[in-house]
């Protein structure tokens, strides 16, 4: 095995932060299986489930960014119609979100103050001040990324903030909101590499998360795919040195770059990951509510500050995607 190649101080803390990630991706790593179209059973215990009517018939799907419309204004907290699901919510007191907690930069726990943040819990905070009035009104529940259908389809929790690509096929049996971030899949290299994508990684060693379609999508670049159980453990293989890259998502490259001082996101996306926020089929109300937050995390710049806050080592260079409405509910 060949020797890390770039000791220093900042290694110690490094290390450190890729332990804490391993123990974390144990309870709640992503297995790959979303990335196949396949969902895992919800397995975590159930905390306060809220209540949802029965789901309507599913959507159809041209366009999988496509969602509901924005309301026309915003309503003042606690003036929500009585049997509404924005109403469900406030009578029992918490808005309940799927999340991660090892997703670095978009939704981690910071291991000195023990709070949940990243880009993700910053829009969920908002829309519990659209709820409640309140930033705070949020009850997380950890989840992995194949229980992420599950527990909205079960009703488990209200809505779900976890790097979560929109495709016509989870459209069938939940709803999605407007395309709040568009991630892609990229290249981590070394600080010291010359590569600028992966055609300039030919004959070098690649990771990937095994059975993912990032992996067979290393089948057109001439480089040795290297599979690994997660992305937390490619990063190791990169720490060691026992490959030369990984590929994912930007989001999730753009949490290693920022544990590695000594790593870099580099390239144009090969493919494209609308991110949205989760919600039951049912609440077509609350995915309306959310896309008028949404909207107006846009339009008064707290958009592009959580971006700033946690995403720029992507390149500062940005705009939040367009949203697309009119989906018939």
């Amino acid at each position: 095995m060949r020797t890390r190649r770039h000791p220093g101080p900042n290694a110690a803390i490094a290390a450190v932060a890729t332990v804490a990630a391993l123990t974390l991706a144990a309870c709640t790593g992503p297995s790959g299986l979303d990335d196949l179209g396949r969902e895992a059973p919800p397995t975590a215990e159930a905390t306060d489930a809220p209540v949802t009517p029965a789901p309507p018939a599913p959507a159809t799907c041209d366009d999988a960014t496509t969602s509901y419309d924005p309301l026309p204004q915003l309503p003042d907290p606690g003036t929500f119609a009585s049997g509404s699901t924005m109403q469900q919510i406030q009578d029992r007191g918490t808005l309940v979100a799927g999340i991660s907690a090892d997703t670095l930069l978009m939704s981690s726990r910071n291991p000195l103050t023990g709070e949940i943040e990243g880009f993700d819990i910053d829009v969920l905070r908002d829309l519990s001040t659209a709820i409640f009035g309140e930033p705070d009104r949020v009850q997380f529940r950890v989840i992995t990324s194949g229980e992420r259908v599950g527990v909205l389809e079960g009703s488990e929790v209200d809505v779900v903030a976890r790097t979560f690509s929109m495709t016509c096929q989870r459209w069938e049996s939940i709803a999605f909101s407007a395309e709040y971030y568009g991630a892609g899949q990229k290249v981590l290299v070394s600080a010291e590499s010359d590569a600028e994508s992966l055609e300039d990684l030919a004959g070098q060693r690649v990771c990937a998360p095994e059975g993912t379609t990032t992996l067979q999508r290393l089948e057109d670049y001439d480089v040795e795919a290297v599979p690994a159980r997660t992305h937390t453990a490619c990063l190791v293989l990169f720490q060691r040195s026992q490959v030369e890259a990984i590929t994912g998502d930007d989001t999730i490259l753009a949490g290693f770059a920022a544990q590695d001082p000594y790593a870099k996101v580099v390239g144009e996306a090969i493919s494209a990951e609308p991110y949205g926020l989760g919600f039951p089929a049912a609440s077509v109300d609350l995915v309306q509510l959310a896309n008028t937050v949404l909207a107006q995390r846009v339009a008064d710049g707290r958009w592009q500050a959580s971006y700033d806050r946690w995403l720029s080592v992507l390149g500062t260079e940005t705009t939040p995607p367009t949203p697309v409405y009119g989906r018939a509910s």
